[in-house]
């Protein structure tokens, strides 16, 4: 179906058959009216030159002028009807209609030229024949005028149809360029919220395990040292009063911690603004200032002087030059060390731990070893959610390292960590 561009752009199809809109039902019936009475009076004047029946060639004209109601759905038919009744001169209407909606419409091109040239011939032709018999006319005054009704009746309605249907198509290309347009923020919009989820898990994700981290090492011990003091308390009161401080102390450095971390997740970031439209979220691995403040590798010697005065059996062994690593990997090394240390307070009570530091060219290495758990020692019975070794994971190969973790074949275990003296990012 050729559709004109006149009336393209409707808000859906409500017109009856072919028609998109009923206005255009309208204007093609009512142009479709004024053709069938300019033919059918021009039929009346065919029929006396022709000697046929009036009634025959209004009967002519009334069909002749009818077919601009199918202009939208067959241009090229229309035209070829108004090319065919040019010798009747029959059907001007219909013919200056036929070719603007022939040029309006999506027929290519070298179809419409070719029915333009047609009509223009045919109006010239039939000029020229009915003028060149006059004597009055002289033959220059019957080519003038003939070629002046050829444009006439076939120029201005092609040249006004390829205006409208290239002014319909322009507006068309802009309105899908909108929809696009449209679409594309859509996207954008749904892939910020995705983005701006995905921060927030991975904030969510950081915090839960900075939060594992200060609290579990710290409370592990208080628990171990006030199972002691239980243990301890009526049969020698000054080691009772030894553990009641180390408890108190291991309460006050929690707190300390806790505070500290709280206070990195109120105060604002210096160098974002308040409000942010969009941001693409940081990498799992970036830490708030705050953070990058904690303990590093030169608190393992006091980390582990913690875990001994609990009565855990720990040697420390550091090898090589330390190096200048960056605070983000100095404190995930600490915190690999302290939660595997929690892990041995949990799981492997009495047992003998070494704890391996290795400085390397461009890394540093770290391994946390027990052998299996002192026999007639009871479990703390410390909780334990499953965590410490995924977060531990989670911090080694977000910064470009490796993490292995497992038994050893003596009934022990055994957490070890390579980490790069530059992080990934």
């Amino acid at each position: 179906m050729a559709v004109s561009g006149e009336e393209q752009g409707g808000d859906g199809r409500d017109g009856p058959l072919w028609w998109d809109r009923r206005r255009a039902a309208v204007l093609d019936v009512s142009l479709a009216g004024v053709s069938v009475a300019e033919c059918a009076a021009e039929g009346v004047v065919f029929a006396r030159d022709t000697g046929v029946p009036v009634a025959l060639g209004v009967l002519f004209g009334v069909l002749t002028g009818a077919v601009v109601v199918l202009r939208r759905r067959v241009p090229v038919a229309v035209v070829l009807v108004g090319i065919a009744v040019t010798p009747a001169e029959m059907g001007f209407l219909l013919s200056l209609v036929g070719l603007y909606t022939l040029a309006a419409c999506e027929v290519p091109r070298r179809i419409t030229a070719t029915l333009s040239v047609m009509s223009f011939v045919a109006t010239f032709v039939v000029t020229y024949v009915r003028t060149v018999g006059e004597e009055e006319a002289g033959r220059t005054l019957v080519v003038g005028l003939s070629l002046f009704m050829a444009v006439a009746l076939t120029v201005p309605p092609v040249l006004l149809g390829m205006y409208v249907g290239a002014r319909r198509r322009l507006m068309e290309s802009l309105q899908e360029r909108a929809d696009s347009l449209e679409r594309e923020l859509s996207l954008l919009a749904d892939r910020a919220e995705e983005r701006a989820e995905w921060a927030r898990t991975e904030e969510r994700t950081r915090i839960a395990r900075e939060m594992h981290d200060v609290v579990a090492h710290r409370v592990s011990l208080m628990v171990v040292h006030a199972a002691a003091l239980q243990a301890v308390a009526a049969k020698d009161p000054v080691k009772a009063a030894q553990n009641a401080a180390l408890v108190g102390d291991m309460g006050r450095q929690a707190l300390t911690e806790l505070r500290e971390m709280l206070g990195v997740l109120r105060t604002p970031r210096p160098d974002r603004p308040e409000r942010v439209v969009e941001q693409v979220p940081a990498p799992a691995v970036a830490v708030s200032p705050g953070v990058e403040e904690g303990p590093g590798l030169a608190g393992l010697e006091a980390l582990v002087g913690q875990s001994r005065a609990a009565g855990m059996v720990v040697e420390l062994d550091v090898r090589g030059v330390a190096g200048v690593y960056p605070a983000v990997v100095e404190q995930a090394a600490y915190r690999v060390v302290q939660e595997a240390l929690t892990n041995c307070h949990k799981h492997a009570p009495g047992a003998r731990v070494v704890v391996r530091l290795a400085h390397r060219e461009g890394e540093v290495a770290m391994q946390v070893e027990n052998g299996p758990g002192a026999a007639g020692v009871s479990l703390p019975g410390l909780p334990s959610g499953g965590n410490g070794l995924v977060g531990m994971r989670e911090r080694v190969v977000g910064l470009g390292g490796v993490f292995v973790a497992g038994a050893t074949d003596a009934g022990g275990f055994r957490v070890s960590a390579v980490l790069p003296g530059v992080p990934r990012g």
